[in-house]
């Protein structure tokens, strides 16, 4: 069973009663909210922080807006605002796909970084997520996802993600998938971004915990592949599971890493283009934890 099946049925936009916990269900699960981090956690802190403020519901649109105070009494901007003008500014570095760009404004980055981070969560850098690991920075998660999605009228059907970590990039996929796969070598990583995303109920993701460089034949073939993380080259496995026609997008190298875009073209025969350069974490084989 997906982490996501036995979740409600609901997609972005989401109300700001279910993301605020105003509402009778939400007010209950945030008083029994535990763990180390976890989106509902992040959500529930801000939403009951002292001297808390909300920000108006922008009725067309039914976005979550939430404005809260820190510990410092300085104003932490989550809001859909800050998240609109981070979209301009990835906008303005290039990406063209609105869906892609709606995906982007749809999705709460702040609700996958700890708590001491959310000011920073709509400026463009990645940020530690733990365990060595980071999130990518939004203007590389829209270019990545634009780069897979060229070509394509509407949704894509089926997508694999490799590399989870907090689930974030995952979360914007599901807005611009039919379905989205995505696997995770680390157990403490894998189980963060089922906690962060638990919130979010997400109908469209499955997530797996195993070895990313062997991909998810069982779940195959995939029209679109991407990758969080960087190897010499991409893995066989990965490239026999696209789709005809399908597009894999991967940063590869060792310390001068550059975008990697390959195409299926026929059976036995991808083509491929060395694109602008990049920074990513390594890839490592096999599972830890």
């Amino acid at each position: 069973m997906s982490e996501s099946e036995s979740q409600p049925k609901k997609r972005f936009p989401l109300t700001l009663d279910f993301v605020t916990g105003l509402s009778g269900r939400s007010k209950a699960a945030a008083k029994t909210t535990h763990g180390t981090q976890t989106a509902t956690r992040n959500a529930t802190e801000r939403t009951h922080a002292p001297r808390a403020v909300q920000a108006p519901v922008v009725a067309s649109k039914q976005q979550r807006q939430v404005s809260t105070v820190d510990s410092g009494g300085g104003a932490l901007l989550v809001s859909e605002a800050v998240r609109k003008a981070m979209v301009r500014r990835i906008a303005q570095q290039g990406v063209k796909d609105a869906a892609v760009l709606s995906a982007m404004e749809s999705v709460p980055r702040h609700y996958f970084l700890e708590p001491g981070l959310a000011s920073q969560a709509y400026v463009d850098t990645a940020l530690p997520i733990g365990y060595h690991q980071t999130i990518s920075k939004p203007s590389i998660v829209a270019r990545m996802i634009e780069l897979m999605r060229e070509g394509v009228d509407g949704k894509l059907l089926r997508v694999l993600e490799i590399g989870t970590g907090c689930g974030y990039q995952a979360a914007v996929l599901a807005q611009v998938a039919h379905e989205v796969y995505s696997i995770e070598r680390m157990r403490p990583l894998h189980e963060l971004a089922r906690s962060n995303l638990r919130a979010l109920c997400i109908p469209n993701l499955r997530l797996h915990y195993g070895d990313g460089m062997l991909g998810l034949p069982q779940c195959g073939p995939f029209d679109g592949i991407i990758l969080a993380a960087a190897g010499l080259d991409v893995p066989q496995a990965l490239l026999d599971q696209m789709a005809l026609g399908g597009r894999l997008i991967a940063p590869v190298g060792e310390r001068a890493q550059r975008l990697k875009l390959v195409i299926r073209t026929k059976p036995n025969e991808w083509v491929a283009d060395l694109l602008e350069p990049c920074h990513f974490v390594p890839m490592r084989p096999g599972t830890f934890g």
